[in-house]
């Protein structure tokens, strides 16, 4: 990827100088090489610091509902991000003409975590080589294979292919991915007892310490005022309390962006407690597909979602009782 950043740099750096951009959303260097975040790069020197690696996993699809409100500003998104762009245009979120999209090429984020659960320690660089990953630590070097380490999200890819964009940096576009797997731990959860289910979440829930992270960076979650923020809701509280509280927060939440989700993977990505939030999206989105056909949010940026749109095919309120689900 290193000559991909080299050219992003300059790309970036050439669109602030000509006017045609007032600003760039790209990834700047955390405090450690595996925590690039989300940054806004204001004059071509600093588009010059811009990173995109391996650990550029942020979807900054979001970011654009803040910073892209005035002038023209131009933003680097991976093919699954698109998915995210598109919807947003379609909630009107975003103005289309105040951005310059810079489709960026992707192979597949990586995730750290993965790589020390392999026992490695003492871990100071990470790069690509071709299919496997150099680790290089206090102790020496060693190679992995890239497909054992990616973050969650990329290893139930959607697509190569960009949805929206103004220019590709390479130019060579990917494909849709068609077989990726994506639902067979939605099924196996399917395939429990409820009781079973019921003890799964419960556990995985549990470990919610309330942070928001995963609201907060969720391109679905775009309310001016979210309700649990909201002191006359009766659901402020910012701490879990008790049981019904741990699975109330995310519940709804998984509720609120049911039809709209884009299946991106941030929530999970960005919880501390490594909860697998995603799921829940999961389902909803395998039950849309099933009931009304198969959908993709974001896929284009003019679509209704089934569950906005009413057609006479639509499913009976009696689709599920029939169906025999617990």
């Amino acid at each position: 990827m290193q000559e991909i950043e080299k050219t992003l740099r300059s790309r970036c750096a050439e669109l602030i100088n000509n006017g045609t951009c007032d600003k760039v959303i790209a990834w700047d260097r955390g405090e450690f090489f595996y925590d690039n975040s989300p940054a806004t790069f204001a004059c071509a020197d600093c588009a010059q610091k811009l990173v995109y690696d391996c650990f550029c996993g942020a979807n900054l699809s979001k970011y654009l509902i803040q910073y892209a409100k005035e002038g023209k500003t131009a933003v680097l998104l991976k093919p699954c991000d698109t998915y995210s762009f598109n919807q947003l245009l379609t909630e009107h979120r975003i103005s289309r003409e105040n951005i310059y999209v810079i489709g960026v090429g992707c192979d597949g984020m990586v995730d750290i975590d993965k790589i020390r659960a392999m026992g490695i320690k003492g871990i100071t660089a990470v790069k690509e080589d071709g299919e496997d990953l150099v680790v290089s630590t206090l102790y020496g070097e060693k190679t992995v294979k890239k497909a054992d380490c990616l973050l969650e999200k990329c290893v139930s890819c959607k697509s190569k292919k960009h949805y929206v964009f103004d220019e590709l940096i390479p130019e060579a576009d990917g494909e849709d991915v068609k077989e990726n797997g994506r639902f067979d731990m939605v099924e196996k959860l399917e395939a429990m007892t409820a009781e079973e289910r019921f003890e799964f979440w419960q556990e995985q829930l549990s470990k919610c310490i309330r942070c928001n992270a995963c609201r907060n960076a969720c391109p679905a979650c775009t309310c001016r005022k979210c309700v649990f923020d909201n002191p006359h809701s009766g659901v402020a509280s910012k701490a879990n309390a008790d049981s019904f509280e741990e699975k109330m927060f995310h519940i709804v939440r998984a509720f609120h962006v049911a039809g709209r989700c884009t299946d991106c993977g941030e929530c999970s990505r960005v919880c501390p407690q490594n909860i697998p939030l995603h799921l829940l999206n999961r389902k909803f989105i395998k039950e849309i597909n099933e009931f009304y056909g198969e959908y993709q949010a974001g896929e284009t940026a003019d679509q209704r979602g089934p569950l906005v749109n009413y057609t006479t095919e639509d499913a009976e309120p009696t689709a599920v009782s029939d169906r025999g689900d617990n």
